[in-house]
């Protein structure tokens, strides 16, 4: 079994942002929507009340990436909070802007890390959690930085729901083999669906329905898209 990332700087509660970028100051052109570095987590336990001021579900995309998935889920779905997370500073200017457009404002965005999210969101505040194409870190010696591990399926454990869901999409073989290790030796999330070719054994289900911008460049090279769906089961 590979070691666990919990030790890793971000996930402490001491951690601090630091930063020189342009694009942080520029991200403030969309405070009505934006959150940067730590703002977020003053909102942990109150996202309902405090930030959406609704009774509506909460879910959650660690690694938004281009938005192509935010974005058409957040204007089919109106009745959806949506929170989008990403740490990349150009890509989440530009999806800011894309995201400005949308005229209903049923989402934040977070220029954030995902090994916070214990510190973003409290116990059993998110109804759903999205988490497709990471970054798959594939030389060994860079395995640490994955954020998959077992520090991040307890944490995501910790602010999901009891019944809450955990959906996966991945393009790397390896890494979904890395994934699956460790979801198989935990007792905290049951497996609801498992594919190692998510469009030719499920096409209606809805992570065949939405696509990103990567998923369409890797189907077109053949390779396939991994699956899982996992379900919280709660306090134990």
């Amino acid at each position: 079994m590979q070691k666990s990332n919990k030790g890793d700087w971000a996930f402490k509660k001491d951690f601090e942002y630091s930063h020189n970028n342009p694009y942080h100051e520029r991200l403030s052109a969309f405070s009505e929507f934006v959150m940067r570095d730590t703002e977020a987590e003053s909102f942990q336990g109150s996202w309902k009340e405090k930030v959406f001021q609704n009774d509506n579900p909460i879910h959650l995309e660690i690694g938004t990436g281009y938005g192509q998935f935010m974005s058409s889920f957040c204007e089919q779905n109106p009745s959806i909070n949506f929170v989008g997370l990403d740490y990349r500073f150009k890509r989440s200017f530009a999806l800011a802007k894309k995201l400005s457009q949308i005229p209903e404002k049923n989402f934040k965005y977070l220029r954030a890390k995902g090994e916070r999210v214990h510190f973003l969101f409290s116990e059993n505040e998110l109804d759903r959690i999205y988490y497709f194409f990471p970054d798959p870190w594939p030389k060994t010696r860079h395995h640490k930085k994955r954020l998959f591990q077992a520090s991040f399926l307890e944490n995501c454990s910790k602010v999901l729901k009891p019944a809450g869901e955990l959906f996966i999409k991945t393009d790397h073989d390896q890494y979904f083999e890395w994934m699956l290790e460790f979801v198989h030796n935990q007792k905290l999330f049951d497996i609801e669906l498992k594919s190692f070719d998510m469009h030719s054994d499920h096409p209606d289900h809805l992570l065949s329905t939405y696509k990103t911008k990567f998923e369409k460049i890797f189907m077109k090279k053949n390779i396939k898209t991994k699956a899982m769906v996992l379900i919280n089961k709660g306090s134990l």
